[in-house]
């Protein structure tokens, strides 16, 4: 609001939404009313009860001074309160406070350019594509009615379970909390393998979402003023650290899907500009080779050749260059799979495998890679004796259910412990490379504009004379942004949208 109006803080700044995702991201919401009570066992007057509700609700600026003075200055009391309470917690942990200092705050003024800045759309080729689907979708409800033998409601769960089980006769694979056969997506997706019906429901499902989540809805975002779209990142919402964002939500545009492309390609430059896409390869991998220090995989990395690969030569018994693409496959799914906690059951569905070539499969990996195994145990055995695991950085995640009686809860805090040391790794990685990028902008001079932060990747709009000075420092600084046993590769890509250039 103050950029607005061209006023830029200079002092130092806390904030202590960002205290308290530090101190425990797991933990409850970090807005001021719900740390109030947390924290200061405090109520916090409603903007409802100074404004009013319905057909009386006031707007700020009709509230009598009498009412808004009062609820105005709680705000800046409370926060006060809130911080005195919050940074001497921070300080008692020293690398915590490090994260707060040098990652979130750093981090802060980068991500309001960003927002500011805002991508432009291009909603002529949106529009184009919104026809598209929505032929598309009237296909698949003809297909459906087909198949169905009857019209129906695609969006129902009443009538899909009438349909499926009722009158299709397929097999009910779980059930909801009421009792009633569940439609839920996992559900469909078991069915799909077997069935044309839940299939066809799937896509329809998929293709209506992207249509009213970015067809449709992008173009109405587009701000008057700027002639962009401007997402709002959050910072304090993924228990890992990773960055959210909101209307739009970037980081939910579909990857391997062909609508997802569509949608990337209608996020263009600007004239005179390029769109520059450096995206981290293989980060989590990375992470892991370097956390668990295992010899297969750290000299893998080190010589270059396709981790994927070598897993599956090492699984399946044969030489690197014999490897089918269906064992490199299969080693892919459990490469990521045991990176997020995958028992053999999850792989064996992953793969539409028997569970017990799931269990062979990961027996075979950790007979290969020893320090992989390792690097598992200890992490579960550290999580279960403090109750938090960490980043390379020193971020925490707090895993309450770890020692939970409940073995559904348990393992899924196990998963959580697993996963979270390279998830949540990942996460400050890129943040500590948008912070330098920004750091060396500010310094060169050189004209660019960091404009997205999507998973792995940073998204840039350059003027065409700038592309290889950017190019070349983007690489170099998201390369150095963090000391591994295994190099950080960074992939870099140009074109005159999004999908060109990833």
């Amino acid at each position: 609001m103050l950029a607005n109006y061209g006023v830029h803080l200079q002092g130092t700044l806390y904030d202590t939404m960002l205290e308290s995702y530090i101190l425990d991201s797991s933990g409850s919401r970090h807005d001021m009313d719900t740390l109030a009570r947390k924290h200061l066992n405090y109520e916090t007057t409603s903007f409802e009860q100074v404004a009013g509700i319905g057909l009386k609700k006031k707007t700020f600026n009709q509230v009598h001074l009498e009412q808004a003075a009062p609820y105005a200055a709680e705000d800046a009391d409370v926060t006060l309160q809130l911080h005195q309470q919050l940074w001497p917690q921070l300080q008692n942990i020293p690398t915590l406070q490090e994260v707060y200092c040098n990652i979130e705050m750093a981090l802060l003024p980068v991500l309001l350019e960003m927002e500011r800045q805002g991508v432009l759309i291009d909603a002529e080729l949106l529009d184009k594509q919104s026809v598209e689907i929505a032929k598309r979708l009237l296909e698949l409800e003809q297909q459906s009615y087909i198949l169905a033998k009857q019209e129906f409601n695609l969006n129902s769960p009443k009538q899909l379970q009438e349909i499926f089980f009722n009158k299709l006769g397929l097999p009910i694979l779980q059930k909801t909390p009421t009792g009633q056969p569940s439609t839920a997506e996992a559900v469909l997706q078991e069915l799909a393998l077997d069935f044309p019906l839940p299939k066809l429901i799937l896509e329809h499902r998929s293709l209506s979402k992207l249509k009213s989540t970015y067809t449709d809805k992008l173009p109405l975002q587009i701000n008057t003023t700027t002639g962009r779209v401007h997402t709002s990142y959050h910072q304090t919402v993924a228990a890992t650290g990773r960055l959210s964002s909101t209307d739009p939500n970037l980081q939910n545009i579909p990857v391997r899907t062909e609508e997802g492309r569509k949608i990337r390609s209608a996020f263009v430059a600007a004239s005179g500009n390029k769109i520059l896409s450096a995206d981290y390869s293989q980060i989590e991998l990375r992470i892991m080779a370097h956390l668990s220090e295992d010899p297969v995989l750290l000299a893998a990395f080190a010589k270059g050749i396709d981790i994927h690969k070598v897993t599956a030569a090492e699984v399946f018994n044969t030489k690197i260059e014999d490897v089918s693409f269906e064992q490199r496959r299969r080693a892919k799914a459990i490469n990521f799979g045991l990176l997020y906690g995958m028992s053999a059951f999850g792989l064996a569905k992953q793969l539409d495998i028997e569970r017990k070539d799931a269990e062979q499969y990961i027996e075979f990996y950790f007979a290969k890679f020893p320090g992989v195994k390792a690097f598992l145990v200890n992490t579960r055995a550290f999580a279960v004796k403090h109750g938090y695991v960490e980043t390379l950085f020193g971020r925490r995640l707090y895993l309450p259910d770890i020692n939970s009686k409940n073995i559904m809860l348990r393992r899924a805090a196990e998963r959580a412990a697993v996963n979270a040391p390279m998830q949540g790794g990942q996460a400050d990685i890129i943040k500590k490379a948008m912070i330098n990028i920004d750091a060396w902008h500010k310094f060169s001079g050189v004209d660019f504009k960091m404009i997205m932060q999507v998973r792995d990747e940073l998204i840039f709009e350059v003027p065409l004379d700038n592309i290889e000075i950017v190019k070349d420092n983007v690489a170099m600084l998201m390369n150095s942004a963090a000391k591994l046993k295994v190099e950080l590769d960074v992939s870099i890509g140009v074109g005159s949208n999004w999908e060109e250039a990833h």
